[in-house]
């Protein structure tokens, strides 16, 4: 449900509600996204494809939910339609004198176009859509209620946020993506492939993009057409230089900016009306403070991996 549903009778104390409600909803997609770059850029590589990779994982998964009438099974091809297009941003990237921007913003635009082509069909149908997880039913507030109502997906990113920040400091494979991304040298030295290790990177943080695609179709918003993303995912990769690539404070970036989506549709809720479009603005003028404060000369790529082509 729109976080602008939840309750009016509660007063202004609808409006943190609210806000709480939409930081759990709007912020999976982000989430999913980000933890995908983080990884990518981890290993030495930076995907701006992401966006693309988002919106045709938000069609695949509407579509195959649609035919198969399952959403889970549209989840799982939206995460591998994502990391088809990983595979293919790493493969590009594998090749001589190609820089990873450019062909992120090629694949970008490859996606989103492929996405509006093959998803003209799917725009009027209605797919099913992923269950929620009701956590609010000792409350007699039906605002409660409804506010607790979380998909899955947010716990299994949640989840993953921890798991990733725990295997880049506890676990081999973590030191060997952390390497390659800091030393391609040094991991060569190591006896470490660096050109198979951003491979098996990328193509993974494009699986975990597409999957926060089909959270958009499948559950929030819940539909598919083509203003669907609103370059959450160009969004995404400024939250990973925010959060100095730390999955974990990937994870509370994402809900800041979930939190501040639903910013607009809680004021209006309480009749607020003055401004509401400025409000929904909210992530967007986030990402360009965000993006401010990082390039100062204080905090400027503060923690980012030696290998990035925006460090050299």
């Amino acid at each position: 449900m729109d976080p602008s549903q939840v309750a009016t009778d509660l007063g202004w104390w609808s409006v943190p509600l609210a806000m709480f409600a939409g930081a759990i909803r709007v912020s999976t997609p982000f989430l999913f996204v980000s933890l995908g770059e983080c990884l990518t850029e981890k290993s030495g590589r930076i995907n701006l494809g992401l966006e693309g990779t988002l919106v045709f994982g938000a069609m695949t998964g509407y579509a195959v939910s649609y035919m198969t009438g399952s959403a889970w099974t549209g989840v799982l091809a939206a995460g591998i339609a994502g990391s088809l297009f990983g595979m293919l941003h790493a493969a590009l990237c594998s090749l001589p004198k190609v820089n990873d921007i450019a062909v992120g913003i090629a694949l970008m635009l490859f996606g989103v176009g492929l996405a509006f082509f093959f998803g003209k069909p799917f725009i009027q149908p209605t797919a099913p859509r992923l269950p929620s997880i009701s956590l609010g039913e000792w409350s007699d507030i039906s605002q409660v209620r409804v506010a607790l109502e979380i998909n899955p997906l947010f716990f299994i990113g949640a989840a993953l946020a921890v798991a990733m920040w725990w295997a880049f400091r506890n676990t081999r494979a973590g030191l060997i993506v952390r390497t390659t991304g800091d030393s391609a040298a040094a991991a060569r030295a190591l006896g470490v492939s660096v050109l198979g290790v951003r491979f098996v990177a990328t193509t993974i943080g494009g699986f975990m993009a597409g999957v926060g695609g089909s959270f958009l179709s499948l559950y929030y918003p819940g539909s598919w057409n083509e203003g669907l993303s609103s370059g959450q995912g160009l969004m995404a990769v400024a939250l990973v230089i925010f959060a100095r690539w730390n999955p974990l404070l990937c994870f509370v970036a994402a809900l800041l900016f979930g939190a501040a989506g639903a910013l607009g549709p809680a004021l209006q809720s309480i009749g607020v009306s003055q401004g509401y479009h400025f409000f929904n603005a909210a992530p967007y003028v986030l990402t360009l403070l965000i993006m401010i404060v990082s390039s100062s000369k204080v905090r400027a790529l503060r923690g980012a991996p030696g290998e990035l082509s925006i460090v050299k």
